[in-house]
């Protein structure tokens, strides 16, 4: 896939309309994680080493199109000051005088987009407005991408356009691991239910060698083979379909790894009495809340074998101790493949960012998204229109 990126453009003396995605955690008026914020810097300072202009277009919450003051952008400025180094002049309103006031050095934050109703229509009318301030378009919220904005689709369309540094980061980890992968490919999913994932499933099962199924979602799926499965968490209703997806494993040669083994647990809660048993002996008052040794040892084998790894989901309920140590095993595995030069490793989506974040590995993967919706939509083959946007000549 062909898109500009930052070294294909002529910034000098340009306006630069940047849309990032800075919508982080605020508690009592102050930002509690800047990640997000940190990781738009380096496309910041090297739009302003190639002489451009930074204009910050983002959204923070879900206002609908109303002016709610407590989802004001303003709160990230001190975060953002911090993160640059440097003064960040917030603008909410008389957006044309202030961009025409700009200096060399400067960088502006316009309000929060979604103040604006046309935002999330896609609205030409409102992206030509934002065009007007600009001479360039950068993209650099890939979290951002999934939806058809006025800001991430319709503006991209008005003036040259091209990937920020970590749009361009994540597109080329996304598609060296998916598009185009050293094989054999592995994919881990996990989490609660079958059928938030269906077309991920559907999708994987086409392009990868080898599936693992963790957390509840691997309840349902032993279900569907006739394995008692006790109180856990399940989705009893889908059984049909992951009988599907695992007879259509079959035909593209997808070979499906579900628990060996499980842990087992009366009651959900930290610290619980629990015990490890064959995958199909859980107890009827019993929930499986997490995979087990066996398990955990023949992902290593598995991740071993493989040259890639995605992973999107938990393989267990790992907010609570001790159903947090197959996915913190399984992890640490990956990561030192990867650290050995052995494995690339491309993870994403907020429970799985939390759960490798809990495992203490994040920095020894080869790529971390910190999409949710667009890492997955990505994943199930979707064209994701503010990519697709940067790609039309």
């Amino acid at each position: 896939m062909a898109w500009k990126t930052l070294d294909d453009m002529s910034l000098d003396g340009k306006r630069v309309l940047v849309r990032v995605d800075i919508n982080v955690p605020v508690e009592d008026g102050k930002v509690t994680d800047a990640t997000r914020i940190e990781r738009i810097v380096p496309t910041i300072k090297d739009i302003q080493a190639k002489g451009g202009r930074p204009i910050l277009l983002a959204h923070f919450g879900r206002p609908k199109g109303q002016r709610v003051p407590e989802m004001s952008l303003r709160v990230t400025v001190p975060a953002l000051e911090a993160a640059l180094g440097q003064p960040v002049t917030f603008i909410d309103g008389q957006y044309g005088a202030a961009v025409a006031a700009m200096g060399p050095s400067d960088v502006l934050l316009l309000e929060n987009l979604r103040f604006n109703p046309g935002e999330e229509k896609n609205d030409e009318g409102f992206a030509e407005r934002l065009a007007t301030l600009g001479d360039i378009y950068v993209n650099d919220a890939f979290s951002a991408a999934h939806r058809a904005h006025s800001s991430t689709e319709a503006l991209a369309r008005r003036l040259p356009a091209c990937a920020g540094r970590l749009m361009q980061a994540e597109l080329s980890a996304l598609e060296a691991a998916l598009a185009v992968p050293e094989r054999p490919l592995v994919a881990v999913v996990g989490g609660a239910k079958v059928s938030t994932k269906l077309d991920l499933l559907g999708n994987l099962v086409e392009k990868v060698d080898h599936l693992v199924i963790g957390g509840g979602m691997a309840n349902t799926f032993l279900a569907a083979q006739g394995i008692a499965i006790g109180k856990s968490l399940a989705e009893r209703e889908m059984t049909d379909t992951a009988t599907a997806i695992l007879e259509k494993a079959k035909a593209t040669g997808c070979a499906i790894h579900l628990p060996a083994d499980i842990v087992v647990a009366r009651e959900f809660k930290a610290g619980a009495a629990s015990e490890t048993l064959p995958a199909d002996a859980c107890p009827e008052d019993a929930m499986i809340l997490d995979a087990g040794p066996e398990t955990v040892a023949s992902l290593k084998e598995v991740f071993a074998s493989c040259r890639t790894l995605i992973w999107n989901g938990p393989l267990g309920a790992f907010e609570i101790p001790p159903f947090d140590a197959a996915t913190n095993a399984a992890a640490t595995a990956a990561a030192e493949l990867t650290k050995a030069g052995k494995l690339i490793s491309v993870a994403g989506g907020g429970d799985t960012v939390s759960a490798l974040n809990q495992a203490g590995v994040v920095g020894d993967f080869s790529y971390i998204s910190t999409a949710g919706g667009a890492f997955l939509e990505w994943m199930e083959g979707k064209t994701l229109p503010g990519v697709a946007a940067l790609t039309e000549e």
